[in-house]
């Protein structure tokens, strides 16, 4: 089926319509340019597209991105994949950089794999990626892809507007903005969601607010981001093909399981002109607390942590007749904890009972520092070539605290048997990280509506705090380095009267890698290589029809042999687990008249291995979802949501470890209405 819809969606790509879709970006460059004019991949979600999806979860809405895969997980969780595997452990979530307006949500060594549900993306003005490395602009998590969620602004003509939408499983979701004489606006999301499953429901509250100002000659926008998160966290459904089975696939194994989290940010962004020369100055503050269940881990400790952080990030740009350069420095200073302690004895195995003991697991502070100056330039070679040079360095120093007892015994000092605990706690230290990245790019643009571009970019990251000083049995501090990834992609854009398009294609060789094996044990000094294919194209064939195709072909691969001590083999060339070759979207679009439009979207997610030795799989699956929008009068809207129109029984999240299949099942077919005001 899915072959059929993208084949019909292809056929009239080259059908004529007046209005252009070149689009302006700013991620690439800090800056806003023309999409055509960016050198790399970027691809550009904007505010019509996140106002017509309405999604509840960002997994939705970032299905329209190539190369991307927001893995969805209990409530509002998530795991992340741009151009990589769904990455877990430790460090996953610090293989991406994400940021709102331009200003990273979380420190640099502190990531949180479920730090997308900490951005109000609902009201974003536009969500920009960029795939695989960046440039010097960005650095440390930049590794995998970046994020940048744009949120509205006062100065760009937000509007009042305000929307009650009720759907399946007693969901309720109110959102509301207002704006105040053209210099400020505020805006809310309240979501309470009953949950498709047992015990699984959850309240969150977003707020957004921003005010501009003319500043000491320059322009300021003064930002403020909170949110609140309170969830019932559904446990994993145990057996093979158990999200298959009606007795079982809407039940909780884990109704104690849980999830409090909030974050506070504060952030501005002060712009200035000097003649040939501009400032960009982004101070920010940031907070963040979180407590939850760790109800996929034997014995069920609870995680505790936060971060409190400070810093800011400048770029200077100057101007020449045919050359922009960049050059800047981002300081950031943050003091983080985090504890981890089990109330009971674990359930299993003589071998899990032993190393795994009630008390407490870990308890320790850590003060981070990082300085990173960065140049980078933009540079016009002739009329149809423009070439990209930047280099960034950045050192990154932590100052761990332990707070209770070194070494891998119970909290009370006796050991374990079994070789001992499996929580290890190094003693107090200082750890530095130095890295420097070069990165280069090169664009051909044979016509106004065609350019070509290639690039060379290396990522990296620091080791995150977790994997550095939450250690399990056998690991030292002095095994970690800082992860980079090389990247070498190539690729085509263009952008016609109606249709705009983009192909790239990627080879990445990753080292340095923490990684996570079937049985929970983290493994360090991985080596992998991620190679593939992604396009995507968007158009209109006429006045009312319309579409959208997102596609991804990619093999992430194993580069080293391990056999592991206490678990699995990994071979050099098995497929990473949980790395489907294919997945894709395409989205059909029908709007016959102004006050009326309909959409229908077919998602597909290829068959992919659920471990490092490649011995058990998911099958895919594919998903139908429908959208429909229809305007009572010039400012009143009912839109229609209906996901999953074909009932389809799926694993929203599937792995294998403990020597068990574990789903998180997938949702029924749900429908969502919407009334929309809009002055």
């Amino acid at each position: 089926m899915r072959s059929v819809v993208f084949a019909l969606l292809l056929l009239p790509a080259a059908s004529a319509l007046a209005q252009s879709l070149e689009e302006i970006v700013v991620t690439s460059e800090r800056r806003e340019s023309p999409l055509l004019d960016n050198i790399g991949n970027l691809a550009l979600l904007d505010e019509n597209e996140i106002d017509s999806e309405a999604h509840a979860h960002i997994h939705e809405l970032l299905l329209k991105a190539p190369g991307t895969w927001i893995s969805r997980g209990s409530g509002q969780e998530n795991l992340t994949a741009i151009r990589s595997p769904v990455l877990t452990g430790a460090g996953s979530c610090g293989a991406f950089l994400t940021l709102e307006d331009g200003v990273p949500t979380r420190p640099s060594g502190f990531c949180n794999v479920n730090q997308l549900f900490e951005i109000q993306s609902e009201s974003a003005q536009s969500v920009e990626l960029i795939r695989g490395p960046g440039n010097a602009l960005y650095g440390s998590n930049a590794l995998h892809g970046t994020i940048n969620v744009r949120m509205p602004s006062p100065v760009d003509g937000a509007a009042p507007q305000a929307s009650i939408e009720l759907g399946a499983n007693d969901f309720r979701r109110l959102r509301a903005a207002g704006v105040l004489d053209g210099r400020g606006l505020l805006d809310v999301v309240i979501t309470d969601d009953g949950g498709f499953r047992d015990d699984t429901g959850y309240e969150q509250w977003k707020l957004h607010g921003k005010w501009s100002a003319a500043v000491f000659g320059g322009d300021l926008l003064a930002a403020v981001s909170l949110t609140d998160l309170d969830q019932e966290t559904a446990g994993f459904i145990l057996g093979e093909d158990a999200y298959k089975d009606d007795a079982v696939n809407r039940s909780n194994p884990n109704p104690e399981a849980f999830r409090r989290a909030e974050s506070q940010r504060i952030y501005g962004i002060w712009t200035g002109s000097f003649g040939a020369a501009a400032l960009d100055v982004r101070p920010f503050a940031r907070r963040s607390d979180m407590v939850f269940l760790q109800h996929f881990l034997p014995g069920q400790p609870l995680e505790e942590n936060g971060h409190e952080s400070f810093g800011v990030n400048s770029a200077l740009s100057i101007e020449s007749e045919r050359a922009r350069t960049v050059v800047g420095l981002d300081v950031e200073w943050a003091d983080v904890f985090l504890k981890e302690t089990q109330d009971g004895p674990t359930q299993g195995s003589p071998f899990l009972q032993e190393t795994r003991p009630a008390g407490k697991h870990y308890d320790y502070e850590v003060t981070s520092t990082s300085i990173a100056p960065y140049v980078q330039s933009f540079i016009t070679l002739s009329d149809r070539w423009r070439l990209s040079a930047g280099l960034r360095a950045e050192l990154t120093r932590y100052d761990y605290d332990n707070r209770m007892l070194d070494g891998n015994t119970r909290d009370d000092g006796t050991a374990c048997g079994f070789g001992g605990c499996l929580y290890t706690r190094p003693a107090d230290r200082k750890d530095r990280f130095d890295n420097v990245a070069p990165k280069l790019g090169l664009s051909y643009q044979p016509s106004d509506d065609v350019t070509a571009f290639a690039t060379l970019s290396r990522g990296f990251r620091a080791p995150q705090m977790t994997e550095l000083y939450r250690l399990q049995s056998g690991q030292l501090v002095s095994d970690l380095d800082s992860e980079t990834i090389d990247a070498f992609e190539m690729g085509l854009r263009t952008v016609g009267d109606n249709w705009r398009g983009e192909v790239a294609v990627f080879l990445m060789a990753k080292k340095n890698s923490v990684l996570r094996d079937a049985e929970g044990f983290n493994i360090s000094d991985g080596e992998s290589e991620h190679r593939g294919i992604e396009f995507s194209l968007d158009g209109r064939l006429n006045d009312a029809w319309s579409f959208s195709l997102v596609g991804t072909y990619a093999r992430h691969v194993y580069d080293f042999d391990l056999v592991a001590a206490r678990g699995e083999t990994l071979t050099s060339g098995n497929d990473v687990d949980t790395a489907p070759r294919w997945f894709g979207t395409a989205t059909l679009k029908y709007a016959p008249v102004d006050r009326f439009s309909a959409a229908i979207q077919l998602h597909s997610i290829g068959r992919y291995f659920l471990d490092a030795e490649n011995r058990f799989s998911y099958p895919g699956h594919e998903l139908i979802n429908l959208n429909a929008d229809y305007a009572l009068n010039a400012r009143t809207s009912l839109s229609l949501r209906v996901r999953n129109i074909a009932d389809a029984v799926i694993a929203d999240r599937a792995d294998y470890a403990f020597g068990n299949y574990r789903f998180f099942p997938g949702r029924g077919r749900e429908v969502f209405v919407e009334l929309s005001y809009r002055r």
